[in-house]
């Protein structure tokens, strides 16, 4: 169920003074700007249009139990006309209701001036800015934009212009972490026409961007919007993806990619323990990869290219098949080879103590592959050219999407993972030496405690004696007199004390 927060002209009216809505019982996570302005009047009155119906469906999609969200048109605020203008806003208990979304916009039409029978002005940059300090509160969140993307504060045709301070807006509004934006065909007929519109995502902080991360990978907003989001923000991150597609594997190590794509290294315990008598001879593994644009829009028409793994503490250079890529449009890829020195001498011998100490388990390095791209240069993709100048005829929007000249350089981030399984041989062969030391030791308490016949002769005659090993016993004459010691050990016995003239001897 949905449960209101505040009454939607207070809301509106907080917006418009530009106060944080501090009213609302929980942050919120959404804000949702529908433009109204006379630019969007076919929208709203062709019969076909199904403006409404989408962003209902976008709202069900992204919003999500524990959500706060507010439903807000937009155009350009002016005296006694606030914007933007609250329509809904609300705490999400269990899921948002179609139909409270849905009344919320029902009654939406294309806005008129105070006083006036002229169609309202836009001002895109206004309504995002609005929202970050007061919808938000500068808190984190998503704020989206419904727009035909014509941006003409006070009636100003120079809409390019307009446009680009938008998007200066964006590429350098600090609090916003990450933005996309959604070129759809939707042709309607009025007063005016249009072939398309635009629904931009603005991610406001870390967290924000945390939150947009999680709903594409949900797959909850590719279900309403099929269209691959062109990227305005960031163009420095994750702009290539690494792919494995053959290892080749080298003796002693197994290679395999999991399915969250680590590439992991099982190392067999003989090659760590020749790695450790030999450390310059660490197994170096060939890789074939693809490296893959996911940068969409853009082109990557150059940048040069270098690598290095980061394991056990230590970075290392790896060595590439190619410095430079070219001519790499979105969603494609181009073939890469690499070699690099898997640190197998850090893993513990197969002997060792932590060997022993592990066995049965396995000995994890966690690491990365990283490739570098510097000298980065980007172009809009001719394809998404084409596209925007059928969904907007007349508008120089592609050159819009230019990415700013400081983007130069990006990297791409694998996951990879050393492992050595540890048998239990090491483990069995410390018990079975410890077992023989025991035995050993359990024989020789029972030797000493076994009495051992040792022979002596006294003046001729022979004596039997039965002496327990580490014992002492005296040894008298017929006459009683003492005429030496006997010693016995476990390994012999002597005589000590000999009387001076005695006749004593051991054996016969």
């Amino acid at each position: 169920m949905m449960r209101a927060l505040m009454q939607p002209s207070a809301l509106a009216l907080a917006c418009a003074l530009g106060a944080p809505v501090a009213a609302l019982a929980a942050p919120v996570s959404h804000v949702f700007l529908v433009q109204n302005s006379g630019w969007m009047e076919p929208f709203y009155t062709d019969p076909a249009s199904q403006y409404k119906a989408l962003v209902t469906e976008v709202v069900l999609a992204a919003v999500q139990p524990g959500d706060a969200l507010v439903l807000a048109a937009f155009n350009q605020s002016l005296p006694g006309a606030p914007s933007p203008k609250a329509l809904l806003a609300a705490k999400v208990d269990d899921k948002p209701q179609r139909a409270a979304v849905a009344a919320a916009l029902a009654p939406l039409a294309a806005a008129r001036k105070p006083g006036s029978s002229a169609l309202a002005d836009t001002d895109l940059g206004e309504a995002v800015s609005a929202s970050i300090t007061s919808a938000l509160g500068g808190k984190p969140g998503l704020i989206w934009l419904f727009t035909n993307n014509k941006n003409s504060p006070n009636n100003d045709q120079a809409t390019a212009q307009r446009n680009r301070e938008f998007y200066e807006l964006i590429h350098h509004g600090g609090s916003i972490k990450k933005a996309l934006a959604f070129p759809l065909h939707m042709p309607v007929h009025g007063r005016y026409s249009a072939n398309g519109m635009m629904i931009y995502v603005f991610a406001i902080q870390d967290e924000g961007k945390r939150e947009l991360d999680a709903l594409l990978r949900s797959g909850r907003l590719q279900k309403v919007i099929t269209e691959p989001p062109a990227r305005l923000k960031p163009l420095d991150q994750d702009t290539v993806r690494l792919l494995p597609v053959k290892v080749e594997n080298v003796p002693g190590v197994a290679f395999s990619t999991q399915p969250n794509g680590t590439l992991r290294a099982d190392i067999d315990a003989a090659a760590a323990t020749q790695a450790h008598a030999s450390p310059g001879d660490s197994p170096a593994a060939r890789i074939q990869w693809r490296l893959e644009n996911t940068i969409y829009p853009y082109t990557i028409t150059s940048a040069r290219l270098a690598a290095r793994s980061v394991l056990a503490g230590a970075e290392k250079p790896i060595a590439l098949g190619a410095d430079r890529v070219q001519g790499l449009a979105p969603g494609k890829s181009l073939p890469l080879a690499s070699s690099m020195q898997l640190p197998v001498a850090n893993l513990p011998g197969k002997w060792s103590l932590e060997a022993v100490q592990a066995a049965g388990s396995a000995a994890v390095l966690p690491g990365a592959i990283e490739v570098q791209l510097s000298e980065q240069k980007l172009e809009l993709s001719q394809a998404f050219r084409e596209r925007m100048a059928a969904l907007f005829p007349g508008d120089p929007l592609p050159d819009i999407f230019t990415p700013p000249s400081q983007v130069q350089g990006s990297r791409a981030v694998l996951p990879l993972e050393v492992r050595m399984q540890f048998g239990l041989a090491p483990l069995l062969a410390l018990l079975g030496g410890v077992a023989a030391l025991l035995a050993g030791g359990a024989a020789l308490a029972v030797a000493a405690a076994r009495p051992r016949k040792v022979q002596v002769t006294v003046e001729g005659e022979l004596r039997t004696l039965h002496v327990k090993a580490g014992n002492s016993q005296p040894l008298f004459d017929k006459a009683g007199n003492k005429v030496a010691v006997l010693n016995t050990t476990l390994f012999g016995s002597t005589l000590t004390d000999l009387r001076e003239g005695a006749q004593v001897r051991l054996g016969r």
